[in-house]
This record gives structure tokens, C-alpha cells and sequence, in this order.
């Protein structure tokens, strides 16, 4: 029994000129040049523009997959071969901030992906060109499709063009942290306990609220942090944290000093976490 099918077999949804056009200034954009361009459309294929279709077109989905399984590749062999120096778990950690989402939609918008992708009424209306999670998963497929296009060599060559920034930036502290990894990883370890976040209040109107977060360690309260949904603002308050702690364990990790007024731990006020 067959349970996929060939890249041969994959049904992208079809090019016409204005399309094709487009197709080849994301080329010129990327330095890459496919010699089927109907992988490369179905790389920016997502499923809600699949689904909405009655013609049987495929989705990028497997090309995600293939090209993430790519990506860690061409990836750790960099890293391995570079930094000969470090030891398993520091390049694992490496590897996880630089293949993160957010690090492959900041390359995606760099690229100019949201312009090329093709999805459903509903998802566009959501602000789907927008959002992190698309935009590193047809990032992820892109590779893939050129992977099965040109060959292991030519994608790795356009993996290393886009990711070599990013591992720097991580070497050079310069990259944008996981605070909320980090804050759990520090207290598991300081405290042999678990950070507990509370929602403290929302502002604004329905359509534009602010979140406002705080995050209990060890009976002390820090924070709030502030964003526009949940995750951002537990990110914030996480940070404000972690600086607060690093800086009174010595500065763990080469993290900058904790601004004192948003840092200072308080004693607990009593207040219970909120679900």
C-alpha cells in the first residue's frame, strides 16, 4: 500500500502567466531558480487555499515537512563542522533559537513570502500573511521544493545564505530569546520549580486589548508584562524576570543587566493565579 505520493505525482494549483511572473521575481528576489515551477507554487500552496478549491490540488504540507527535515540538517552539519569548540547541548541550543519560528518568519518577511502565498478567503481575511506560524512553514516548504528540484547541494547553499545570519546573531547575543524556555530552565534549576503565570487585566477595546501578565517564582512576583495576546505578554513578563534573577546569580548566559525598576522582585501581594 502507497501512502504518499511521488513529487511527481503532487497536483499544485495551476500557473498562468500573471502567476508565473510572479513566481519568477520571488526567484530573482531568493537568488534561486527552479526548473519546475509548479513545485515552487505548491510550496506556497496552504491548505486553506487547497480546500476551497474542487479541482484536487495538494497543499504544501509534505513539502513543510520534507524541508524542515532539510533545514535541521543542513543546519547542524554547519554548526558541527564550525563551531568545533562547543559541546552537544550548546549547539542543540543554537540550532533551536535559529530554526525557531520566529526566526524563519523574519526571514520569510525578508523574502517577501506573504506576497506569493496562496490561501483561502477566510484564512486571508484572518490575517493569515501575517502570521509567524504560515510564514516559517512555507519557508520550510520552499526548501523542500527545491530540495526535490535541484538537489541537496543548491538548497543547502540557499539554507546557509539566509541561516548563517541568524546562528551569528545567536553568537553574538543578538538574537531574540525563547524567555519563556529560559525562565523555567533558570527556576528548575535555582529553585527545583516551575514559574506560575496570572493574568492580571486586560485594556482596550475588544478589537485591539492589551494583556497584562505577571509570573510567580519562588513566592516573589515580577512584572507585569504587557502585549497583544497572552503569549506576549507572558514572553515579557518572563524577561523581566529572568534579567532580575540572572543579574542577582551573576549575569547567567551573557544576558544584559536587568533594568532595576521593571526587574525588582516584590514579595507576593496575596494574589491568587488566575486560570
Amino acid at each position: 500500500m502507497r501512502l504518499m505520493k511521488s513529487h511527481e505525482e503532487l497536483q499544485p494549483p495551476g500557473i498562468d502567466g500573471e502567476r508565473k511572473q510572479e513566481l519568477q521575481l520571488f526567484e530573482k528576489q531568493a537568488g534561486i531558480r527552479f526548473k519546475k515551477l509548479e513545485l515552487l507554487n505548491l510550496a506556497f500552496c496552504h491548505r486553506s487555499f487547497a480546500n476551497e478549491r474542487h479541482n484536487d490540488i495538494d497543499n504544501n504540507e509534505k513539502l513543510e515537512f520534507l524541508g524542515d527535515s532539510v533545514l535541521g540538517l543542513v543546519v547542524a552539519e554547519y554548526l558541527f563542522n564550525t563551531l568545533t569548540d562547543k559541546a552537544e547541548g550548546d549547539l542543540a541550543k543554537i540550532k533551536s533559537f535559529v530554526v525557531s519560528e520566529d526566526s524563519l518568519a523574519t526571514i520569510s518577511r525578508d523574502l517577501r513570502v506573504d506576497n506569493f502565498i496562496l490561501i483561502g478567503k477566510g484564512e486571508e481575511f484572518s490575517g493569515g500573511r501575517s502570521k509567524k506560524a504560515l510564514l516559517a512553514d512555507a519557508l520550510e516548504a520552499i526548501i523542500g521544493a527545491y530540495f526535490l528540484d535541484s538537489g541537496f547541494r543548491a538548497s543547502r547553499r540557499f539554507v546557509l545564505r539566509y541561516l548563517v545570519p541568524e546562528i551569528n546573531k545567536v553568537l553574538e547575543n543578538k538574537h531574540r530569546k525563547d524567555y519563556k524556555t529560559l525562565l523555567q530552565e533558570l527556576v528548575q534549576k535555582q529553585f527545583k520549580s516551575y514559574p506560575k503565570y496570572a493574568l492580571v487585566k486586560k485594556t482596550g477595546p475588544d478589537h485591539s486589548k492589551t494583556f497584562w501578565i505577571e509570573v510567580r517564582v519562588n513566592d516573589r512576583t515580577y512584572g507585569p508584562g504587557q502585549g497583544k495576546n497572552k503569549k506576549q505578554a507572558e514572553q515579557e513578563a518572563a524577561k523581566i524576570a529572568y534579567e532580575s534573577l540572572s543579574q542577582l546569580s551573576g549575569g547567567e548566559d551573557g544576558v544584559e543587566t536587568a533594568d532595576p525598576k521593571r526587574g525588582e522582585p516584590r514579595k507576593g501581594r496575596g494574589r491568587k493565579r488566575r486560570g
